[in-house]
């Protein structure tokens, strides 16, 4: 299975950004999604789904606060999402 976790851009160089999930910055790829929107306004602060390091997709926020809430929810019965949710380091 294979599970793209929300995250909100914090900061962009060229193509990669810093994508916060769950307190977590993580390098992510923007080249599927760009850096910019349909308006050209920066993506910084917009939400994304990411999946091995790529933004696979924008997303709202709304969307994103369910899935994430979601997946906390799965980390209380399957601890192996945790890795997901805040990085290999737990």
């Amino acid at each position: 299975m294979c599970i793209g976790v929300p995250g909100q851009i914090r900061t962009i160089d060229g193509n990669q950004a810093k994508v916060e999930v769950c307190g977590v910055l993580r390098d992510v790829d923007l080249t599927l999604v760009g850096v910019v929107d349909e308006n050209g306004a920066s993506r910084i602060h917009q939400w994304v789904l990411v999946h091995v390091g790529f933004a696979m997709s924008v997303i709202n926020e709304d969307e994103a606060r369910d899935t994430l809430a979601a997946l906390q929810n799965m980390f209380e019965v399957e601890p192996d999402v945790g890795a997901l949710l805040f990085g290999e380091e737990r």
